[in-house]
């Protein structure tokens, strides 16, 4: 009898405090380091040195090839300067399509872009082929460093940083090529955004 109640209580204990050790487990579980990235929704972010194609629907005076300027703004007739910087290629063509909305009426507006040239990033440092990169599509930090052909033997390749500018503010995101190449912590191999620089010292 004494062995039975023995036996309630140490069960009793144990429902009492579990809770609180997983509590505490789950406290120390470690997170992902915070990679600071733009505010945008999903889509290509237009950017400075861009071409665009501007076209409007039966209306063959309002079609027109346009440079992003090196301050992110563009001209199109009737609608004035538009501010393309943080914006896609969508919102952009619903600030023309709403501007224009006050001369035409429901304007069918088309924007594309023809030329991507804005999109740039940049690796220094200890490599082969420093320099700078158009990416024409999505780059992460290990195919940069294959684009700049790879490697110096003297590169400190687990003290590589990725400089990146955000609000004004500058910000350092290690990289450490011996994790990714051996297939740990992956999540260093970030997708670089336009302005990026990819420091190997």
């Amino acid at each position: 009898m004494k062995s039975l109640s023995l036996y309630f209580a140490m069960l009793a204990t144990v429902l009492v405090f579990t809770p609180v050790v997983y509590g505490q487990e789950l406290k120390k579980t470690p997170t992902s380091a915070t990679i600071p990235v733009a505010d945008k929704e999903s889509g290509y972010m237009i950017q400075p040195g861009d071409v665009l194609t501007v076209s409007v629907w039966k209306e063959k005076d309002l079609e027109d090839t346009v440079l992003v300027r090196p301050d992110g703004g563009l001209s199109f007739p009737l609608t004035g300067d538009i501010q393309t910087t943080g914006k896609t290629v969508e919102q952009v063509r619903k600030e023309i399509s709403a501007r224009l909305g006050k001369y035409i009426p429901d304007p069918v507006v088309t924007v594309a872009i023809k030329q991507i040239q804005g999109n740039v990033i940049y690796v220094v440092g200890k490599v082969n082929k420093p320099g700078d990169f158009i990416a024409n599509s999505d780059i992460d930090v290990m195919q940069a460093l294959s684009m700049a052909g790879g490697m110096t033997p003297f590169a400190a390749e687990n003290s590589i940083k990725i400089l990146r500018r955000l609000h004004g503010a500058e910000t350092a995101i290690p990289f450490k090529y011996g994790q990714v190449e051996s297939g740990k912590h992956l999540q260093q191999n970030i997708i670089l955004q336009a302005g990026d620089v990819v420091v190997v010292p």
